[in-house]
């Protein structure tokens, strides 16, 4: 016979059942918030990466941004090459918007501040994740940005648009691209290279023109990288670097310009235009080796003689085949 409890002791040994069964649960429930919470942990940092910038600045990112705000050209040309639509980008050189030969592939994209810097109020309005910031170098500006997202200095002092495309595709995500895209670039380059036959090797200059007259591309901007992927020489000063993106001439100096083919292009193809049938009429370019063997090719000035990137890189080419190989 199972032995006798009265009402009284029943009464003590519940809540001590029920006392222990609270702390078992309590640790259970403890237990499960320390999982679930180191599994948050570890969900958060599967979903960002850590890059190291153009600058030096390691910047953790997510791993798979949807909203990129670009602040230069040549991150709008490699978001755009990559497969990347920004929510916000500042205005080309000499532009209003996007530079014009990525124009309809930008139409619908904002535009949030201009060469000169971006508009901070109009970037937190695009609400981006992470913000490519070219060749930004204002620390007080960058410090606003990282405040608003994650920023990424993707230009480097050599403004190599090669480097600028592979830390952009780190960035978003998008390496097998950039790397992708690298490849068949010089591959075409190559192919160019042979084509070329007899003109492989000569002297090539290229000059921009507008309002305040000529200015001549030297070494350290991106055509002249290109140019040096096909093995061409530069005359004169074009064979050293430049103080600016840019080194103007007066029209006492044009034959700085002059080489076995000149391509000479605009920022504006409406006003600049006009102005590049005045500078034809000119005696002084008119004696250029070049013009006088009809060896100098008008180009679009927004591929040729800016920021530059990799779209602009093939047209380059696409341009120097059309003019080049016969």
């Amino acid at each position: 016979m199972a032995p006798y409890s009265s009402p009284s002791s029943r009464g003590i040994a519940r809540p001590l059942v029920s006392a222990t069964l609270l702390t078992l649960c309590a640790l259970t429930l403890s237990a499960c918030g320390s999982e679930d919470k180191a599994a948050s942990t570890d969900k958060e940092a599967a979903a960002t990466t850590r890059v190291t910038d153009a600058s030096g600045t390691k910047v953790d990112i997510p791993a798979a941004p949807e909203r990129v705000v670009v602040l230069s050209e040549m991150d709008l040309d490699a978001s755009l090459t990559l497969g990347v639509e920004p929510v916000g980008l500042t205005a080309g050189r000499g532009q209003k918007g996007a530079p014009r030969y990525l124009e309809e592939q930008a139409k619908d994209i904002p535009v949030v501040g201009a060469v000169t810097g971006p508009d901070i109020e109009k970037v937190v309005q695009a609400k981006p994740d992470v913000i490519l910031a070219g060749q930004l170098a204002d620390e007080q500006v960058l410090a606003q940005l990282r405040r608003i997202a994650p920023t990424v200095v993707t230009i480097d002092g050599t403004k190599d648009w090669k480097k600028a495309l592979q830390l952009t595709g780190t960035t978003l995500g998008r390496s097998n691209e950039a790397e992708k895209f690298l490849a068949d670039y010089e591959s075409r380059a190559a192919a160019l290279k042979k084509d070329l036959g007899p003109q492989a090797g000569v002297s090539v200059s290229v000059a921009r023109y507008s309002a305040k007259g000529t200015a001549v591309m030297q070494q350290g901007v991106f055509i002249s990288d290109v140019l040096k992927d096909l093995g061409f020489k530069r005359p004169g000063i074009q064979n050293d670097k430049g103080e600016g993106h840019s080194t103007p001439l007066s029209d006492e100096n044009l034959q700085e310009i002059d080489g076995d083919w000149l391509f000479i292009g605009s920022l504006d193809a409406g006003t600049d235009a006009g102005l590049l049938d005045e500078l034809a009429k000119k005696p002084a370019y008119r004696q250029l080796g070049a013009v006088r063997e009809e060896h100098a090719t008008v180009v679009d000035g927004t591929r040729w003689t800016s920021l530059g990137g990799a779209q602009a890189a093939v047209s380059v080419l696409d341009d120097i085949r059309k003019a080049m190989v016969k």
